[in-house]
């Protein structure tokens, strides 16, 4: 499995909270933060694009609530 360089979230500016990802050759999406990036979390593009149009829906607002 190839793993392609990591690129940076062209949401996260200059600040130190930066999301990064990568993909490889079977097409896993691979993300990572900039504080921990030793924790590489993997998905597959489907699910990934489920996962970003639930939350521009704000399906997932409730999420960060006390």
């Amino acid at each position: 499995m190839s793993v392609r360089d990591w690129q940076k979230s062209s949401y996260s500016a200059q600040g130190n909270a930066c999301l990064y990802i990568s993909s490889t050759d079977d097409a896993t999406i691979r993300l990572r933060e900039s504080d921990d990036p030793d924790t590489i979390l993997t998905t597959t593009p489907t699910t990934l694009r489920a996962l970003i149009r639930s939350a521009k829906a704000g399906h997932l607002d409730h999420l960060g609530k006390a």
